[in-house]
């Protein structure tokens, strides 16, 4: 087949170093951007031979996310922006660690297994943040769909990316698959939703922007005028100075519990992170005394599903909503969401595809992980209700409101999922191994009122998270370091012991 010849060729210019393996995870491949250049070539190809099988646009976005700048990683995207599913993962694990003599005899096999017929025609989305690395690992992507006779289109950040092959796979029903389609949708909706807030002043027309120095804050700037001074942006690490994600994004916000390098905040200022990639957001503000506030991913559910529940009582609206959370949560978002807000709450495994699959079955699924990754997903039926209401003549002018607010909501959410020593069950709230860790974590927890933690494998780096909860912050502080250090002692820690926090 003269394809395999064209990939024969052109995988000796991507060749992969002898004995290296790399899972792919949650998040897809990450790791040292110069291990990658063949993992890209091969996820190419894959995406490809995923586009023939489907016969619908696949997406591929390179990206480390919140990693720092020397890593880099690669994800593919499946029909309607959501993650490829578990088997094709297994393929792409597969495929990327067959050693170079026998990348052919794994192409065959995925081909034969799923029965791909191989003349139909391909297209993949590639997409890739600001990373020096990126530019020619996207051009590696690219060099293995044009082996297989695939089609690739524009360059893109990983929500848009999501979005723009979601639009494309449903012929424009989602919205138009561009990068000026993508900036419409959300912005016209946003301006609606603003025009119909009560009492919003002037100060409340200003955001500070953590850019994260990624790509995020290039798409920022050319969103900008699309939203016609509904909302005034001060846009800081932006990218002209500074590493990527270096003292600055989602995470560091999120960790440090300060804000970013770059950003002087006055008492009151509402401001937000983005992460490297622009797929995860936390929000921000300090008190009339300079304390620091931060609106993690648990209080953006919080307040969003107040939101909605709020306006689906004003609409007389039945509609099931749920707030789906994993035991990483903080637990008095979730007794305040149970006990005061009489929201349904549901716990699953840590992860976006865990939290996505979830939140598919109720009418309403609002979901998003502490690090400020997540979206609202709402149901073809709940979306054809609140259309009715907001259509019927017969609506009075008060649910006719509440369910306009419900359908600009409905478009400024980019409802796509983005999506091995320990062990863990019961959703990750327990370690299976290695033997004697969960009981060291538990008698570290006694110590202290009110407290909680758990351990498990990173989806995105090759470390261990560790979450602790207790009364005070000086409590869960010292509470993480004790269970940090057990983790270190019993699952075979590298390099120096952990420090403590402060």
């Amino acid at each position: 087949m003269a394809q395999f010849h064209e990939v024969s060729k052109q995988s000796s210019l991507h060749p992969k170093p002898a004995g290296l393996d790399l899972q792919y995870g949650t998040a897809g491949f990450r790791t040292n951007a110069k291990q990658l250049d063949h993992i890209m070539f091969r996820m190419g190809l894959l995406a490809t031979i995923r586009s023939k099988k489907t016969k619908a646009t696949i997406g591929v976005m390179v990206t480390a996310s919140h990693n720092p700048e020397e890593d880099n990683g690669v994800k593919l995207v499946d029909p309607m922006g959501e993650m490829v599913t578990p088997t094709w993962e297994g393929y792409a694990t597969q495929l990327a660690n067959a050693e170079q003599e026998g990348l052919l005899t794994a192409l065959r096999d995925i081909i034969e297994k799923e029965a791909v017929n191989m003349s139909q025609e391909a297209g993949v989305f590639v997409g890739k943040d600001t990373r020096s690395s990126s530019s020619s690992l996207s051009q590696a992507v690219i060099d293995g769909v044009s082996a297989l006779g695939g089609h690739y289109y524009g360059l893109v950040t990983t929500p848009q990316l999501h979005y723009m092959v979601c639009c494309h796979n449903t012929q424009g029903k989602y919205g138009e698959a561009t990068v000026e389609g993508y900036y419409n949708k959300l912005c016209q909706a946003f301006i609606q939703l603003t025009k119909n807030a009560s009492n919003r002043t002037d100060d409340q027309k200003h955001l500070s922007v953590d850019g994260a120095n990624g790509i995020g804050a290039l798409k920022v700037r050319e969103m900008e005028r699309h939203l016609k001074q509904e909302l005034k942006i001060s846009l800081f690490n932006d990218g002209s100075k500074g590493k990527l994600n270096h003292h600055c994004g989602a995470d560091f916000v999120k960790v440090q519990q300060k804000p970013p390098t770059g950003i002087k905040l006055n008492p009151g200022e509402r401001c937000c992170s983005f992460d490297g990639d622009a797929d995860r957001i936390v929000y921000y503000y300090t008190g009339s005394e300079g304390h620091f506030h931060l609106l993690d991913g648990d209080k953006i559910a919080t307040l969003i599903s107040t939101f909605l529940k709020e306006l689906l009582t004003q609409a007389g609206l039945h509609l099931k909503i749920a707030v789906v959370q994993t035991a990483y949560a903080n637990g008095s978002s979730t007794h305040y969401l149970e006990d005061i807000m009489k929201v349904i709450v549901r716990c699953t495994k840590t992860g976006v595809k865990h939290l996505h699959h979830a939140a598919q079955q109720f009418d309403i699924g609002v979901y998003f992980e502490a690090n400020g990754h997540g979206t609202v997903l709402f149901s073809k039926a709940a979306e054809e209700k609140i259309q009715h209401l907001a259509e019927d003549p017969n609506t009075d002018d008060s649910r006719k409101r509440a369910a306009l607010l419900l359908q600009n909501t409905i478009n400024v959410i980019n409802q796509v999922a983005d999506r091995r020593v320990i062990d863990t069950t019961d959703a990750e709230r327990r370690a299976v191994s290695p033997a004697g860790l969960q009981e060291a974590i538990d008698s570290l927890v006694k110590k202290y009122r009110q407290a909680r933690s758990f351990v498990r494998p990173s989806g995105t780096e090759d470390v261990v998270r560790v979450y602790a909860e207790a009364e005070t912050q000086e409590s869960a502080d010292t509470l993480a370091h004790e269970v940090s250090l057990a983790v270190y002692r019993l699952a075979g820690g590298v390099g120096d012991e952990p420090k403590p926090l402060h």
